[in-house]
This record gives structure tokens, C-alpha cells and sequence, in this order.
């Protein structure tokens, strides 16, 4: 992405009104980022969902002026950022209609054909809470998955921590700007996360750690992996929000069961209780219910077309999916260019011969 074009997305992130489905409705209309604000506003009004109140603000000066200010913050400090249509940008975020049109990292992050999982909880672990997360990671690092957390107190840093003893890639999304870190006694745990993994955050520079930051990252850590794991919550707090926001992406979620009487595990209960998500006791659970346990073939392309026949709209599906692992129906729709009645008739033609199979999460994938 050019200047011009980092410019613009900048631009449109600093206006008060345009949130990141409103960016990504324009962006999709006018070609680019720099392309909105080269339209005039009667042809912007047009689009649909798009208002005068949206608009409010488009063409101010403030707006731009900031936008250049981060610029030559990025490009001083060597910031890196990924737009969402970018190949590298997390491909389970790209499923998401509010995620983030860009966001900012650092570190040593490569998601290509990985595993992707969440991990959050209580600020206020237990020592039941401390040995799940123990053995849950010992027990799910052959799989060598990504663990993504919120770098916060509890559950957060100390799952974090564990992926990195066990060699796992780490990633820590983060509630503020990449130029300080919150709290300030994880600063030590930076280096280390950076060897493997690394940090993402939509916010600026100039952006603060404020309540409200923190809620909103909270659809990036369930955005970008394939489940959600709640591992110790309160009747009330950030994880159960995290939780509600993964189900309403129709990821799997997961809750560690705990005693009625304790207080952190009172909201994981409630998640069970309330089939908001799956109850697990250990790392098989999790293992089991997402298929992970079941070896990916990559020879199977050459077999399946050799011995199965596969019509063009079927063979185009299967490839999509060998390539890029599971997918919901929406997002085969949209990569194969096909009506989602097509999608849905043809998938299950396919699991008929045995080349597709449905998995939990309303996924599907090449077998």
C-alpha cells in the first residue's frame, strides 16, 4: 500500500462517524481508500447505509492533518501494519464484517496454515485456573497452535507465557498504541513474545488504554482464531464479552466447568449452562470438537480426482478447501464466486462421495 492509500485508510479511521463496516462499504464502492474522498459526497450518499451523519466530517482538515501526523509516526518508528484485504492481513478476521480495516503490529507473526486458538479469563487467576492453563497448553503444543490473548493480568499473561516455554507463536492484541504497553510490568514479557509471535492493535500512537478500547479489542481476539477458550470469568467481565462476540461470529467457544460456590468460575458455568459453549475439561475436548486430531493429507487432491469425479463448481470448491483449510459456507460462496443455494446443494453432494465434511462452527472442510 502506498502512501496516498495508508493516507486515506488513516483518514477514514479518524473519522468519528465512520466505523469499520461503513470504511469497508465505501472502500468496496469506490475502489480504495483514497478513491472515497476523490468522490463527491452526493455519489457517497447513494450507497446504501451510507448517510449525511456518516458523512459528517468527511472532507474536514483535522481529519487529514492526523492522518499524516501517524504516517510519519509509522514511518519513523518502522511500524507495521496489515489491511484487510491484504493476503497476510488474519484470514479468520477477513470473515468479519466490523473487524478492523487495518491494523498495526510488530513482532515476528506468520499465521499462514496455522492453527489459530483464543485463550482468555479472569485478571484474578486461581491456582485451579493456573494448573488448566498448564496443562492445557502442555498438552495442545504438539499441535503447535497460535495462541492469541489480550496480554493483560490472570489468565492473559499466563497462557502467554506458557506458549512461549513451549515454543508456541504467541500473539497479544492490544487495547492502545504500540508505543507503550499496558500494564507496564508486562513490559519484561515483550522481547520474549517477539521471538515468536508478536502483538497486534488497531489503535494510534496517540490512543490511550481506556475502558472502552479494551471491550473493542476484545472482537479481534475473537475474530482471528477458529474457537475462543474461557478458562476462569466472574459472573460479569471482559472474557464473557469476548465469548458473546466469538458466538455471534459462530465460532466454537469453550468453558472450563468449575465449582458453583467459586467465584471465577461462575461465568464460565453460565456459558455451559446457557449452551453458549462447549464444557471442556482438557485439551482433547477441544481437540475432538474441532477435528484437530485428524491428519490433513495433502496428497489427497491427486486421489480424490483420480478416483472420484468431480464436476468444474465441485472440483473448484475442493481445491478452495484443501488450500485454505476449513471455511463457513458464506466465505466458499464468496472465494468460488457461486450463489450460496449453489454452494450449499453442491457441499452436500460432495460430502455424499466423501471428499467434504461438515465440522462444528457451521465450517467445512476438504477431506
Amino acid at each position: 500500500m502506498d502512501a496516498n492509500e495508508l493516507i486515506a485508510v488513516l483518514r477514514l479511521q479518524h473519522i468519528p462517524h465512520i466505523g469499520d463496516v461503513s470504511a469497508k462499504k465505501l472502500i468496496s464502492h469506490c475502489g480504495s481508500p483514497a478513491a472515497v474522498f476523490a468522490n463527491k459526497r452526493q455519489q457517497l450518499l447513494k450507497i446504501d447505509g451510507i448517510g449525511s451523519f456518516t458523512l459528517s466530517g468527511l472532507y474536514d482538515a483535522q481529519h487529514r492533518e492526523a492522518a499524516e501526523a501517524e504516517y510519519e509516526y509509522i514511518q519513523k518508528n518502522k511500524i507495521g501494519y496489515t489491511y484487510f484485504k491484504d493476503m497476510e492481513h488474519p484470514k479468520y478476521l477477513k470473515h468479519c464484517i466490523d473487524s478492523p480495516t487495518l491494523l498495526f503490529k510488530r513482532g515476528n507473526i506468520d499465521l499462514t496454515g496455522r492453527k489459530i486458538i483464543s485463550v482468555v479469563g479472569t485478571r484474578n487467576i486461581t491456582s485451579y485456573g493456573t494448573a488448566f492453563c498448564e496443562k492445557f497448553i502442555e498438552d495442545i503444543a504438539p499441535l503447535n497452535p497460535v495462541i492469541v490473548s489480550g496480554f493483560a493480568y490472570g489468565v492473559d499473561i499466563t497462557v502467554q507465557k506458557l506458549a512461549v516455554k513451549h515454543g508456541l507463536q504467541t500473539i497479544g492484541c492490544l487495547a492502545h498504541g504500540l508505543n507503550q504497553m499496558y500494564p507496564k510490568v508486562h513490559s519484561k514479557y515483550i522481547k520474549d513474545v517477539e521471538k515468536n509471535g508478536g502483538f497486534y492493535t488497531e489503535f494510534w500512537s496517540t490512543s490511550q488504554p481506556e475502558r472502552e478500547h479494551f471491550l473493542k479489542r476484545n472482537r479481534i481476539i475473537a475474530g482471528m482464531s477458529e474457537a475462543t477458550v474461557v478458562v476462569e470469568s466472574a459472573e460479569k467481565g471482559g472474557s464473557l464479552v469476548t465469548a458473546d462476540i466469538a458466538n455471534s461470529y459462530n465460532r466454537d467457544v469453550f468453558a472450563v466447568p468449575g465449582r458453583t460456590k467459586d467465584r471465577y468460575s461462575v461465568g464460565c458455568n453460565n456459558l455451559i449452562k446457557q449452551q453458549k459453549a462447549h464444557m471442556m475439561t482438557s485439551a482433547a475436548d477441544l481437540i475432538y470438537l474441532l477435528n484437530w486430531d485428524i491428519a490433513e493429507k495433502k496428497t489427497q487432491n491427486v486421489q480424490k480426482q483420480f478416483f472420484i469425479e468431480l464436476d468444474d463448481t465441485e472440483q473448484s470448491i475442493y481445491d478452495y478447501l484443501l488450500k485454505d483449510g476449513k471455511q463457513q459456507l458464506d466465505s466458499i460462496a464468496l472465494e468460488c464466486q457461486l450463489p450460496i443455494f449453489k454452494v450449499s446443494s453442491t457441499l452436500l453432494n460432495m460430502e455424499m462421495k466423501g471428499v467434504v465434511r461438515p465440522l462444528p462452527g457451521k465450517l467445512f472442510e476438504a477431506i
